[in-house]
């Protein structure tokens, strides 16, 4: 994993901003991509030297101020924000005590969080923890899940399935994308150098080689917490799933995923599956 996440997300949204987001003329000429770091620089307030060597990880502890600056320069999001403020705490070091004594993640599941899961039937919901272990999910979901392979042995895991199990290729229709949304999804829920993830990247390193650690070791990013998945499934056929991740509060990095059918086709197989009569999930647009 690279030790400069705070200078590669810097550079990585510098290069994603155009000159005309921010007032400047967009030339023919320019060589580099989005804003150059003068242009930054200058809109911060700041010099270019010390822009460069925050982009280089030579400078890890830059001001509340600086920070700011460059948010708003950057045109982050609020979660960007965040996640700005969360990249730069752990490359100054400050997120190292709590970390090397970090608990593990977590395996139990609330008593109102289940009851809350079981209420969602037949909606397919799941449960997941920080590293993405399935905790509790709803027969809807393990009727999709199981034909899959996806909830085998006895700590399933999604981002494990994903990397790992060659069925996932197959009913993930668009896994380059489900696999970078899963990444995403372990930066965003611990950071790397929590000891919990540390081995588990080690362990995924070496089960899944380069699809996964190419993927760590890219500029990090940030999940969608909506959106629509395609599932190639082996006995309900081709699957439009809307989706919403929801982050649960007070509890260590869980996360809940509801989907629902996005097309009327997909609903009338979700409720095939669940042994319904038509219209018990009606489809949503995503």
């Amino acid at each position: 994993m690279s030790d400069n996440e705070l200078g590669a997300f810097l550079r990585a949204r510098r290069e994603a901003v155009t000159p005309t987001e921010v007032g400047l003329p967009s030339g023919p000429r320019r060589r580099t991509p989005g804003l150059r770091r003068s242009e930054v620089a200058t809109l911060a307030g700041i010099s270019v030297e010390y822009l460069t060597r925050l982009e280089q990880g030579r400078d890890r502890n830059p001001s509340p101020s600086v920070l700011g600056s460059l948010a708003d320069v950057l045109r982050l999001t609020v979660e960007e924000r965040i996640h700005l403020r969360r990249l730069e705490k752990a490359s100054n070091g400050a997120d190292h005590p709590c970390c090397s004594a970090a608990p593990p993640p977590a395996l139990s599941v609330r008593p109102t969080v289940r009851a809350l899961v079981d209420r969602l039937e037949p909606t397919p919901a799941v449960l997941f923890n920080r590293l993405s272990d399935v905790l509790a999910y709803t027969t809807g979901y393990d009727r999709i899940a199981r034909p899959l392979g996806l909830l085998d042995g006895d700590r399933p895991n999604l981002l494990r399935f994903v990397f790992t199990d060659e069925r996932a290729r197959t009913a993930f229709t668009e896994w380059d994308r489900v696999a970078d949304e899963q990444i995403a999804h372990l930066r965003s829920e611990s950071p790397m150098i929590d000891p919990h993830v540390m081995q588990f990247v080690d362990e995924l390193t070496v089960l899944a080689g380069a699809p996964f650690s190419d993927r760590i070791e890219a500029v990090p990013g940030l999940p969608r917490r909506s959106g629509v998945q395609i599932l190639d499934h082996p006995e309900a056929g081709a699957l439009r799933l809307s989706y919403e991740s929801l982050a649960l509060p007070d509890v260590d990095g869980q996360r809940l995923l509801v989907h629902l059918p996005a097309d009327d086709a997909t609903s009338a197989a979700l409720d095939r599956l669940n042994g319904r009569q038509p219209g018990g999930l009606r489809a949503v647009s995503g």
